[in-house]
């Protein structure tokens, strides 16, 4: 049975030019009709078919950037689980939202791309159960279902949410504008909640800790490919987005699609026997590459000061960066344009000739010659000639000023990150996940070598494993990555590298830096929606043509 809940509602997104009409979020359900919509899905009886006819009609009036009202109708599945066996099925539930009609236009998206936007937000549980129309999905989120918040480690620095550092974006911002643009230019919208590291059950074990966050959204596109022919959009053109740690499960879908080692994960939930590759994937901001996450940070941001003005541990940060040179040696990756092989003594001059003086020049070029003239004056370390800017790295560091995070940044020897919970284990809050991180505990730790199930983990939750080596057969072909320039949650070289690995396999990569910006920054939201359409050739159809 259909239903049909009518709301107007206008929203101004402000941010640059858009493709297509961007739809709002926060729609109002009733609740009936929402327990009516989640009976009629798969959670009701634990079988994985998608049920068509099981929506809610929603219809808005949004405000396009160019101040254009424009009235969007999109049908509505709410918190369909997407596993015959959840843990919690609070977590392991998706929506979907189709566009049917654009003022007044009917739209037919049967075939059109469908964009897989998940919500994490440091390595924490996302639920959409409580959302109430597209883009209204809930952030990263401490606890609830079947188990409550952790008392272990709080979300560090570098497990930050999209916009924690004060960015204009807020939590999740990033990824809500990507789906309400897509949803306004006819694409399928899909929005998977997955468990998330402070997940704790009754007995005190956490049972949301890695591998969980990219087993869920496996099983999440498993389940979407399982429906194809049911489900509206094309299950064969799934792109993935993300913000943060969901740029980096973002960018891990896309890196080890079908690959076996996941199987016996997806088995013990009852995932749908179908491919859990994805076309494409976005990744903002990636934190990923844990690794090897110290030494990066310590090779990127090692000279500069914590915002209290004191300087990490000299010694540390000699010795992980060293660990940054000998990784960087053994990846034997090349830079982009062919700037030859990438290493710890030349990344430096890649990242300002590749990255860093574009995203300069297209800021400074995209501002007013008076604009332009008091931001060269209040930035003197910029060279402006023939409309191209040019700096040094040196000025560049002290450009951006304090770095966010001590020494060592992911593997803190007292265990108080967010990546030390997230590879914690049963009850055990956190875990040491380098050796490094190991040799120099505080805690009291006596063992001398690492749990013999982390170099599993960490092979499961990095991409670049999938990339680098052997690469795997069933990885997306096509790359759209971001991060700016002033985000000192993470190195410059973890998207980098990532945009190297991809590029030397043959893959379509589009990477850029945004300049003066910080942890979860999208200036180019409408850029994203047409590179969609660019890379799977496929739009919604209108009016029925």
């Amino acid at each position: 049975m259909k239903h049909r809940a009518v709301k107007r509602r206008s929203v101004v997104l402000g941010l640059g030019a858009t493709a297509g009409v961007a739809a709002a979020g926060g729609l109002a359900l009733s609740a009936r009709a929402a327990d009516r919509t989640q009976a009629s899905s798969s959670s009701a009886s634990g079988s994985l078919v998608f049920d068509p006819d099981g929506y809610t009609e929603l219809t808005t009036t949004v405000t396009d950037t160019a101040g254009t009202e424009h009235q969007v109708t999109y049908h509505f599945w709410r918190a369909i689980t997407y596993v015959a066996k959840p843990v919690d099925a609070k977590y392991q539930s998706l929506n979907v939202s189709v566009p049917v009609e654009i003022d007044g236009v009917a739209v037919d998206a049967s075939d059109a791309p469908i964009l897989l936007a998940n919500a994490v937000g440091g390595y924490m549980p996302s639920t959409v159960t409580e959302a109430t129309g597209v883009g209204a999905s809930g952030g990263p989120v401490g606890g609830g279902g079947g188990g409550t918040a952790s008392t272990g480690p709080a979300p560090s620095a570098s497990a930050s949410a999209p916009g924690a550092d004060g960015n204009t974006n807020a939590n999740g911002g990033a990824l809500n504008t990507n789906q309400y643009l897509a949803l306004g230019a006819g694409y399928v919208v899909v929005e998977p909640g997955a468990r998330g590291r402070t997940l704790v059950n009754s007995a005190g074990e956490y049972y949301g800790v890695a591998p969980t966050v990219i087993v869920d959204l496996k099983a999440a596109v498993r389940y979407i490919r399982a429906n194809k022919g049911r489900i509206p959009g094309d299950t064969d053109r799934i792109v993935s987005a993300g913000t943060s740690a969901g740029g980096a499960v973002s960018a891990l879908l896309g890196a080890s699609g079908d690959s076996p080692l996941y199987d016996r994960y997806l088995e013990e939930l009852g995932a749908a026997d179908a491919s859990d590759a994805v076309f494409a994937a976005g990744a903002w901001c990636p934190i990923t590459d844990l690794e090897h996450a110290d030494g990066a940070y310590e090779w990127n941001w090692g000279a500069n000061a914590l915002n209290t003005g004191k300087q990490v541990d000299a010694a540390v940060s000699k010795a992980l960066t060293a660990q940054f040179a000998q990784y960087q040696a053994g990846l034997k990756l090349k830079g982009l344009n062919g700037f030859g092989p990438l290493s710890a003594r030349n990344y430096d001059a890649y990242l300002v000739r590749q990255y860093l003086e574009p995203s300069a020049t297209a800021y400074l070029a995209a501002l007013s010659d008076t604009a332009r003239a008091t931001y060269l004056a209040a930035n003197t370390f910029i060279t402006w000639e023939n409309g191209k800017a040019s700096f040094s790295w040196a000025d560049f560091l002290t450009h951006v000023g304090a770095r966010k995070k001590t020494a060592p940044a992911f593997d803190a020897f007292d265990l108080s990150t967010g990546e030390n919970n997230e590879f914690g284990k049963g009850t055990t809050a956190a875990r040491h996940f380098t050796q490094y991180g190991l040799d120099n505990d505080t805690t009291g730790l006596t063992a001398k070598h690492l749990d013999g199930d982390i170099p599993e983990l960490l092979r499961l939750m990095n991409p670049m494993h999938f990339l680098t080596g052997k690469p795997n057969a069933g990885r997306s072909r096509h790359w759209w990555i971001r991060l700016g320039t002033k985000d000192s949650d993470t190195s410059l070289t973890v998207s980098a590298n990532l945009a190297a690995a991809a590029d030397a396999l043959g893959d379509r990569v589009d990477h850029l830096y945004y300049w003066d910006q910080g942890h979860g920054a999208n200036t180019d939201p409408g850029d994203f929606i047409a590179w969609i359409a660019e890379v799977t050739g496929r739009r919604a159809k209108a009016g029925g043509k």
